[in-house]
């Protein structure tokens, strides 16, 4: 039987440009910043998770060719992330419009500002790469 879930994928086009984006700006935390197999072109397995966040870890993964895709395949993926293609999860927060104001400071690129939705207020933003998230403060 299944028990949890630990780590999920996201994938990046830089990991150093990644690691600035979700630790300088997004305020995450570095759980894992290691070295892969030479054969990986580079790639580290470099995890990060919100602080208050226990138990669950985000991959920050580089698209490579090689180990999983071919070179048509990754530049393929490289592109659709570019593109802004996917959209990668709901962050929460407490006090939406201070931490909208706080990131837009640091440099996030929101494309949507905070608006009153049935369930809460939301936002939207991309990381570095292009993928999106929802940042929301849910109703009680």
């Amino acid at each position: 039987m299944i028990t949890r879930f630990t780590h999920f994928s996201l994938w990046v086009l830089d990991q150093d440009s990644a690691y600035d984006f979700y630790v300088n700006k997004l305020g995450f935390k570095v759980v894992t910043d290691v070295p892969m197999v030479p054969a990986n072109k580079g790639n580290r397995w470099l995890t990060v998770r919100p602080p208050q966040m226990e138990g669950i870890e985000i991959n920050l993964s580089l698209i490579t060719e090689g180990m999983w895709y071919s070179k048509e395949t990754a530049e393929t993926l490289r592109e659709l992330v570019r593109k802004g293609t996917f959209g990668c999860g709901v962050l929460t927060c407490d006090d939406i419009y201070a931490t909208y104001e706080e990131l837009k400071a640091k440099g996030v690129r929101f494309t949507k500002a905070p608006a009153k939705e049935f369930y809460g207020t939301e936002a939207f933003f991309k990381d570095d790469s292009g993928n999106w998230f929802s940042l929301a403060q849910l109703n009680p």
